[in-house]
């Protein structure tokens, strides 16, 4: 089974300094047909003004990632992390026991655009941790790149969950596939431009969730950059 979760239909938040769409219920809104989709919980869809950020606040027992499409974002953190997030670079943060961080855009100028995502660990209470990579184009350009698994698999960010993240980049001509497991479902969300996949035409923030599928192909993108979630 496809089912298709169109960009328009996600929850909508205007704060001024931050504009986000939430796949999933989160904060104010609420829909009761798309609070998870098994281990993924959280993917807000974020746009914040220059200078302007995410004060410090905490989180517990949750894998958050972030992964940025322009601009770039500051991280700050109660374990005493301190980086720069920019295209290409995903960040993972083991919430655990407890973590107290910041996100904050530093340009005077510029928007940052990226995605928030938490996927629900297989235990609680785990020590905190961080872990952040930079992803070049070249291992994405075409082909599935593995960004998180629960094993580090391939130089990826080791995940709390029976999960894997993967990206990829196309445009033009390029064809691709993904084989599903059997039992799991998968999650694919288009984070900008436009592809074909299942026969349907997708465009930046459309989703489809699969489940009792043996594969899902993709093709005819325009510069499209996806994200794709096997999911237990």
């Amino acid at each position: 089974m496809i089912t298709l979760r169109k960009a328009s239909a996600r929850g909508r938040a205007d704060h001024g300094w931050l504009k986000s769409w939430h796949s999933f219920s989160f904060a104010d809104y609420y829909d009761p047909a798309h609070t998870q989709f098994s281990s993924l919980r959280v993917i807000n869809d974020d746009t914040v003004a220059a200078g302007q950020g995410f004060g410090t606040h905490g989180h517990r027992d949750m894998e958050i990632l972030s992964y940025v499409l322009s601009g770039a974002l500051q991280h700050k953190d109660s374990m005493g992390n301190g980086k720069m997030m920019s295209w290409g670079e995903v960040q993972l943060m083991s919430a655990g026991t407890g973590v107290q961080h910041s996100e904050f855009n530093p340009s005077p100028l510029e928007e940052v655009h990226f995605l928030q995502i938490w996927i629900m660990p297989n235990q609680s209470g785990l020590k905190p941790g961080y872990q952040q990579k930079h992803f070049p184009a070249e291992a994405k350009r075409g082909c599935w790149c593995l960004l998180a698994s629960p094993d580090a698999a391939q130089g990826s960010l080791l995940l709390h969950q029976d999960a894997r993240v993967l990206a990829a980049l196309l445009d033009g001509e390029e064809r691709l596939s993904y084989s599903v497991t059997p039992g799991r479902q998968v999650y694919l969300h288009v984070a900008r431009g436009t592809v074909k996949a299942a026969n349907m035409q997708l465009a930046a923030g459309d989703a489809l969730m699969i489940s009792d599928e043996t594969a899902i192909s993709m093709e005819g993108a325009a510069e499209a950059e996806l994200l794709l979630f096997d999911l237990p």
